[in-house]
């Protein structure tokens, strides 16, 4: 199988067996001649918001603009504090620092790679506004312990849902279960769109109607200005082009468990540490088959040269990005995060996937030493 080439991620299988769909998409926007605040744009946030289980959904430009228009129209920012866990992609943490509030990390727990529950109180204080849950990878946060200490101190819950969509927590989609739901579409995502795109997702319709003038330049109606808001839209052609998609979004997610069920089931390396299995508590999408191994840099070069595509998700902790060397947060400060970042590795997963390239990748895994 030495010859074998399996990319990271690849996307032509599924626009291969959507193109027809999405050139048409493509031309009916174009024929419409109306590309910002569309009827595309309007199905498509009633669809999502449908296929969530929500009440409202509002498109904006991206992820990272998901989550800070979430946090300014709860109304936090400088003087406050928002706990964000230590492992995650740096835009959880920029929203935070877009609005002024002051970032408070929460370490992961080593299993899950998600925000360790039982460390959260301890870092609660009288400035504490809310906790954004990040449902890493595709799989779904505690919510139900977020959501008690929340309860418990009078916090509002933010779900940062870039990773996950289509995760269930206990049969629950992700998306429904806080005061609202960031979600990017960036083209990687399970349901990704061709260019940059995200919306929020709440069942407030005060938060909904807040973010969609927060985006809209604080405007509630054409040239009536309500608050200093920002340009953040999500377009017409982008909003077609996931309308073509999202119907196969839990497709795509069942195949991508069906390759994890095999990786799970076939690498048996004792050097190799694999994620924790989708359960019927946390059904798992499987945006990302992250593998832990001590000797991560030997096995991505291995890889490599075996043609196998990886990325490390993230080598760098937040903290100690040049960009938050302000927090003076040294090395050795949150060793939870910092021991994911050394060792991770995750492995090729998209719709496509033939068996012969599954089968490349486990082998090659069980014969890494």
């Amino acid at each position: 199988m030495a010859n074998i080439k399996v990319p990271f991620a690849d996307f032509s299988p599924m626009h291969r067996e959507l193109s027809d769909e999405l050139l048409k998409a493509y031309s009916r926007v174009l024929e419409k001649n109306v590309f910002i605040h569309g009827e595309e744009c309007g199905k498509f946030e009633n669809e999502f918001a449908e296929y969530c289980g929500a009440a409202y959904c509002v498109g904006v430009a991206n992820g990272l603009d998901a989550i800070y228009l979430i946090l300014k129209a709860l109304g936090i920012g400088r003087g406050d504090e928002v706990i964000v866990p230590s492992n995650t992609f740096i835009a959880t943490a920029l929203a935070v620092s877009y609005v002024g509030a002051d970032l408070v990390f929460v370490e992961p727990t080593i299993e899950t790679y998600n925000i360790d529950v039982t460390k959260v109180e301890e870092k609660i204080s009288s400035k504490t506004k809310a906790i954004i849950a990040v449902h890493l990878q595709g799989r779904a946060a505690d919510m139900d312990a977020v959501n008690s200490i929340a309860k418990k101190y009078g916090l509002y819950v933010i779900e940062d849902a870039a990773q996950a969509h289509g995760a269930l927590y206990k049969g629950k989609k992700v998306g429904t279960l806080s005061d609202a739901a960031a979600f990017s579409f960036y083209p990687g995502k399970n349901l990704g769109a061709l260019g940059d795109a995200g919306c929020v997702v709440t069942n407030n319709k005060d938060i909904a109607d807040k973010v969609r003038a927060l985006g809209n330049y604080g405007s509630d109606y054409k040239y009536h200005h309500i608050y200093k808001g920002t340009n953040s839209r999500l377009d017409e052609l982008q909003s077609a082009f996931l309308r073509v998609k999202l119907p196969h979004l839990d497709a795509w997610n069942e195949a991508r468990r069906k390759i994890a069920a095999q990786y799970s089931d076939g690498i048996v390396n004792p050097m190799i540490k694999l994620p924790l299995k989708s359960d019927t508590t946390y059904t798992h999408i499987y945006h990302v088959f992250a593998v832990r191994c001590a000797k991560r840099d030997e096995l991505e070069a291995y890889l490599s040269k075996r043609g196998i595509g990886t990325v490390k998700h993230y080598p760098i902790p937040m903290h100690l990005q040049l960009a938050y060397e302000d927090l003076k947060l040294g090395k050795g400060s949150l060793p939870v995060a910092e021991e994911i970042s050394s060792t991770i590795l995750s492995l090729p997963m998209y719709y496509g996937m033939t068996q012969e390239q599954i089968a490349h990748v486990i082998e090659s895994l069980n014969k890494f030493n």
